[in-house]
């Protein structure tokens, strides 16, 4: 177990040179400014889109307003590196707002993936009642009880969980406490990991056992559905190469339990590689679904069905 107070009676020299910092620094900073332009930018086209009523659509706005806020918090903790580096070492309040903000936004882009899969799954589904049940209000509910969730957990460390007086502290993500860390990290991993994987290899399996089975115009709107499942998964195998190297950190710092000063300036480059890599998460999503959503947005303007289809017409507007 850490103690906070030995580690800091045993603190060395600052471990940054501003050469280091800088080059750290500024390509975070990059990178976070543009995923926040491109997230808006998405956020802003989809709202005025066309096809902002169905579901996915409203579920990738969230998605994006998830990374948004991600990218913007982690513009935040960029700037608190490059202007007070070893505060990211040894905590701070400023530090730990930054923090929390970072966790929630976070946790909202990890329940948009399971919540997205799910949808997916409800949508390429057999049963065509349980695909008419997903409504625009459901949908809405959902992505608010997402918010409620990610604000609730996330904001856990500023309502008095966190080591800023405490023992246990996080020596990569102080002052945030490992035992925090640990029970925030973990259980969202697997989640984000197994839920999605469970609904898209059903997903998949669904499309291929349906396949060369339906008539010409199912066949159309099936393509249309691949499209979204397909755009659905990259952005989740985004999501486990870019928290990846975080879900390592936080087990490496959690079995080592060791002083900050005793880390070598190596481990906390890495500590900023996980942060540089999350904030690619929020860029590349946009980038994806940005392209994926413009040939579906074709393929759903070029499917017309005959008017005795009414049903079928109907089925697609839920979806």
């Amino acid at each position: 177990m850490i103690r906070k107070h030995e580690c800091l009676n045993n603190s060395t020299a600052p471990i940054w040179n501003r050469h280091l910092v800088l080059a750290l620094g500024i390509p975070q900073l990059l990178i976070t400014f543009i995923s926040a332009l491109f997230n808006s930018g998405v956020v802003l086209g989809m709202v005025f889109s066309k096809e902002f009523h169905k579901p996915i659509f409203i579920l990738f706005c969230n998605l994006a307003i998830s990374d948004f806020l991600c990218s913007s918090s982690g513009f935040w903790i960029a700037m608190l590196f490059i202007t007070n580096p070893q505060s990211t070492v040894v905590g701070s309040k400023e530090l730990l707002r930054a923090y929390a903000f970072y966790a929630m936004s976070i946790l909202a882009t990890i329940y948009n993936l399971v919540i997205i899969g799910v949808e997916r799954y409800l949508a390429v589904s057999r049963s065509r009642g349980m695909r008419c049940r997903i409504t625009r209000n459901q949908i809405l509910s959902t992505a608010l009880g997402i918010w409620v969730c990610a604000f609730s957990l996330g904001f856990m460390p500023l309502m008095g969980w966190n080591c800023l007086e405490k023992d246990k502290m996080s020596s990569l993500y102080s002052p945030l406490c490992m035992d925090y860390l640990t029970f925030i990290t973990i259980p969202h991993c697997l989640v984000v990991l197994v839920l999605p994987l469970f609904t898209y290899l059903n997903i998949i399996i669904f499309l291929r056992k349906n396949q060369g089975t339906l008539g010409q115009c199912h066949t159309t709107y099936r393509l249309a559905e691949v499209q979204v499942a397909r755009t659905s998964v990259l952005i989740w195998v985004l999501a486990l190469f870019s928290y990846a190297p975080f879900f390592a950190g936080v087990v490496f710092d959690s079995t080592t339990q060791q002083c900050p000063s005793e880390h070598s300036r190596a481990i906390y480059i890495f500590r900023n590689f996980t942060a540089i890599m999350i904030t690619i998460n929020s860029l590349g999503d946009p980038i994806i679904y940005s392209v994926n959503m413009k040939k579906l947005g074709h393929k759903l303007r070029f499917l017309k069905l005959p008017s005795n289809n009414r049903i079928e017409v109907q089925v697609i507007g839920q979806t």
